[in-house]
């Protein structure tokens, strides 16, 4: 797939530039329309490596990937009017719930691995479980499921949020300081789990597995679901993803070096934390079940003071393309 890599500052840098995207960018030369995605980090969440890898290209549309590091600012191009199509945890939309605007509908569920979101300590760290991160400096993305797994973590550890110093970082920030020994845990997600393992020797203190649900939500841009054009390409692209996890289960090692490759690792570390998998990715339909998760977490991230207001999440799920998603569409 030859299509460009867009960068984030192109995309939220101003009105401007989101209105002239916003209609400009929807059909290439040539008369073929673009799907504009994201992409948050790198290795198995890149849709474009695993693409390529499958052999998987759209036939009637091309589409103008964007990279992201963490979910929240999915959200912030979505309202911006700078994508069609974008992935994140269930907790970005609770905060754009709580706010005035919410440019997007949840049209799917991803679900995937909880393993590869975890708590790392630094090689030299004598921490031995949460609770021993009493008093300690913790790195964590903010408004992603690091902080709420990581709030998750304390609670079952008999510990509050104002027992540790939480430091609220970025990816890159974030493993920067955690490379330099600025902090003593890093609650955290995807590649740069791997990396710290293969080139510090990070150790994982917890998973993620028996707190987060595995899901990982699919959104669209609301004028793109009004657009009957759009959202049938909204559907087809679906339809690809739905093949490409499907491939990436049947060929679970190959893609680990895909991946290993990608991110500068030795493949040996992927292929160990895909072994540690709960879950291979697929792609699932809207659901009860979807809906009441997601709300358990606003629930939660309610209690904490950590939002203005309760949220209820229904009003954000369209269930649209369920049989697209079952393959019955």
């Amino acid at each position: 797939m030859a299509d460009p890599v867009l960068s984030r500052r192109g995309f939220v840098g101003g009105g401007v530039v989101a209105g002239l995207l916003l209609s400009g960018c929807d059909t290439r030369p040539g008369g073929r329309p673009t799907l504009r995605v994201s992409i948050t980090g790198k290795g198995e969440g890149d849709a474009r490596l695993l693409f390529k890898a499958a052999g998987i290209a759209p036939n009637n549309f091309d589409i103008a990937y964007s990279e992201f590091q963490s979910g929240h600012l999915v959200v912030e191009a979505l309202n911006g009017g700078s994508l069609d199509y974008g992935g994140m945890s269930e907790i970005p939309p609770i905060f754009a719930a709580a706010s005035t605007i919410q440019s997007f509908r949840q049209i799917a569920v991803a679900h995937g691995d909880v393993n590869n979101q975890v708590v790392l300590v630094p090689k030299e760290s004598t921490a031995k479980s949460i609770a021993d991160l009493k008093g300690k400096r913790v790195g964590y993305v903010r408004a992603t499921t690091s902080q709420y797994f990581l709030i998750r973590m304390l609670e079952a550890a008999g510990l509050t949020w104002a027992d540790i110093k939480p430091v609220p970082m970025g990816v890159t920030d974030g493993a920067a300081a955690f490379s330099q020994g600025a902090l003593d845990g890093w609650a955290i997600y995807g590649f740069p789990i791997q990396r710290a393992i293969a080139t510090e020797g990070a150790r994982i203190l917890r998973t993620a597995y028996g707190i987060l649900s595995g899901n990982y939500l699919v959104t669209a841009h609301v004028d793109a679901l009004a657009d009957p054009n759009r959202a049938a390409i909204i559907g087809d692209y679906l339809g690809l993803v739905r093949q490409a996890y499907g491939w990436a289960a049947a060929h679970q090692d190959q893609w680990a070096d895909v991946i290993a490759q990608d991110i500068g690792v030795p493949r040996a570390y992927v292929r160990d934390q895909f072994r540690r998998k709960s879950a291979s990715y697929e792609l699932r339909p809207v659901t009860p079940e979807a809906i009441a998760s997601q709300q358990r977490v606003a629930d939660l991230f309610f209690q904490q003071k950590l939002l203005p207001r309760p949220v209820d999440v229904r009003p954000l799920w369209d269930d649209r393309f369920n049989a697209t998603i079952s393959g019955k569409g």
